[in-house]
């Protein structure tokens, strides 16, 4: 979760376990994120995986920006099967961080790290040539304010390199949602694809710099050479419905 004041007092999270999974949440009917207990690194919930399909357009990233850790389901997965990535995470609830370890999220080292900071302020101050950042910040009232600015999509456009990719995840329900798609084609200049997940809950925007949708030529929804066999079994259907709204499709 991110948070646009880092001075107002965090909301606290709590781990709920069933069924061989284990949850984050805020308030019982709202999953911050979900693991399962057999397979930590995976990515149990939909989002997340439509979310990861950014792979397709940037196969090979070496910097990882996150805002939002949640129970690290991103991190993880991006840690595990992306080793030549550096990858920066901003959190801004320490009461979050503090769960890192239920939820196996690996140690802060050379090439991974958790930053106990507000988003926004994350992005505006990064020295940019990100790769890849992903967007995937609530508390129990939904997004941040912060995070739906158009002044922070302009600092995300300024924080990616050439090429690189911002994913923002968003609900479909939420009264402001119209509101943020517009934002990010403003900042963007167009450059969007937008994924819906099965439910029609969750929507997934793919934001890029520069003519990455335009010239993408996929052929079919193949895995990115160098992702592991693992990693591209969990993703294949994601792939499969990003290239499905690809312009000229």
């Amino acid at each position: 979760m991110a948070h646009s004041d880092p001075a107002t007092p965090q909301p606290r999270p709590f781990v709920f376990e069933s069924r061989g999974a284990k949850a984050l949440h805020f308030a019982i009917g709202q999953i911050q994120s979900r693991m399962q207990l057999g397979d930590p690194d995976a990515l149990d919930l939909e989002y997340t995986r439509t979310m990861m399909a950014w792979l397709l357009f940037v196969p090979d990233p070496r910097r990882i920006a996150m805002i939002g850790l949640g129970g690290g389901s991103l991190a993880k997965f991006c840690h595990r099967h992306l080793p030549l990535a550096r990858i920066e995470v901003a959190e801004i609830n320490p009461q979050v961080i503090a769960l890192r370890g239920e939820f196996q999220v690996p140690p802060d080292s050379e090439r991974f790290s958790v930053l106990a900071m507000d988003g926004a302020r994350f992005v505006r101050h990064a020295a940019g040539g990100f790769d890849a950042l992903l967007i995937d910040g609530f508390d129990p009232d939904g997004m941040p304010d912060s995070l739906g600015t158009q002044r922070f999509y302009d600092d995300c456009r300024d924080a990616l390199r050439p090429g690189g990719l911002l994913v923002v995840n968003l609900h479909l329900a939420d009264p402001d949602y119209g509101l943020w798609v517009d934002r990010l084609r403003r900042s963007f200049g167009g450059a969007l694809l937008t994924v819906d997940d099965s439910e029609h809950c969750n929507s997934i925007v793919f934001a890029c710099q520069g003519p990455t949708f335009a010239t993408y030529r996929p052929g079919l929804a193949c895995p990115p050479p160098g992702l592991d066999a693992v990693a591209a079994r969990w993703l294949l259907a994601a792939f499969a419905r990003v290239v499905a709204v690809l312009p000229g499709r």
